[in-house]
């Protein structure tokens, strides 16, 4: 079993490292032909593909500290350094929007022309390119990791900026419509900006402690409390260590004649199957103690 978990981090990680390389090599070529072309699409695609490998990078960090087990000094464990990582690629998704919005409007004032033909080619390259690191990291681990679906959003927003872009170059060729090319630029942007947004805000209320999404505190109050032999349930505190893990600690007071172990498997089985609690932490008080 301890092999089986091996080799299958060894393979995510080898499938994060080619897309690392894939993404630099990319990032590059476009780079070059933006400027060439006269493309700030292009080049602003370009941008994305780098931080999209800034973000691997990112990622396979924190994956690789986030698998280290709890010690004297990290009781918890290590498990929060993926969300970290979630935490500085959203954040760089929301630079790069910023930032290529900015080119934008300064391009829009200071107009240049394309080469159409330059564009749709290399961004057609991009766009297999992009679907084929998008596939590796989606494979690497997305459905199971914030950190690592955050560098799977670079992915599937490039491999998007590059049909963007061969539509942007197709209508430069044919209607020598320059705007188009920044007007393309924005929708990047935008779309970056709107992804970035959304991670920020999930990473920080989980490092925040906040309760999960979609979960009423008083509602978990009152299905304590609706549990025989509750009286009443204080100082409830519940929160995620990641995306995976969700923690529950909180007074319970019990009527004097009730069992408190038999209280207690309820609580944990009414925790765990409502709201998937897998960690709690109860201090059970009788009535006539208080």
């Amino acid at each position: 079993m301890e092999m089986s978990h091996s080799h299958r981090h060894s393979n995510s990680t080898a499938k994060l490292g080619a897309a690392v390389l894939i993404n630099v090599l990319l990032s590059v070529v476009q780079f070059i032909f933006g400027i060439f072309s006269g493309s700030l699409s292009l080049i602003a695609d370009a941008l994305h593909n780098f931080s999209d490998a800034g973000a691997l990078v990112v990622a396979l960090l924190a994956k690789k500290i986030g698998g280290k087990a709890a010690d004297d000094q990290l009781s918890y464990g290590y498990k929060r350094a993926e969300i970290l990582g979630a935490l500085i690629n959203s954040t760089s998704l929301l630079i790069v929007g910023v930032y290529l919005c900015y080119q934008a409007i300064v391009r829009y004032f200071n107009p240049q022309p394309i080469d159409g033909w330059i564009v749709v080619w290399v961004a057609s390259l991009a766009l297999v390119i992009d679907v084929v690191t998008a596939v590796l990291t989606h494979k690497a681990g997305a459905k199971d990791s914030m950190n690592i679906r955050a560098a799977f959003i670079h992915n599937v927003s490039d491999a998007l900026a590059s049909v963007v872009v061969v539509i942007a170059g197709t209508l430069i060729i044919l209607y020598q419509l320059y705007v188009v090319d920044l007007v393309a630029t924005v929708l990047i942007s935008i779309y970056v900006i709107y992804h970035g947004l959304d991670l920020v805000k999930k990473s920080i209320r989980i490092l925040m402690q906040a309760v999960p999404d979609g979960v009423d505190l008083q509602k978990v109050r009152r299905s304590l409390i609706s549990i025989e032999g509750v009286e009443d349930a204080s100082h409830i505190h519940l929160w995620q260590l990641d995306e995976k893990m969700t923690f529950f600690e909180g007074h319970i007071l019990i009527s004097a004649t009730a069992e408190q172990k038999n209280i207690s498997h309820k609580i944990r089985a009414l925790l765990k199957d409502e709201y998937s609690v897998g960690h709690t932490t109860l201090e059970l008080k009788t009535s006539d103690n208080t």
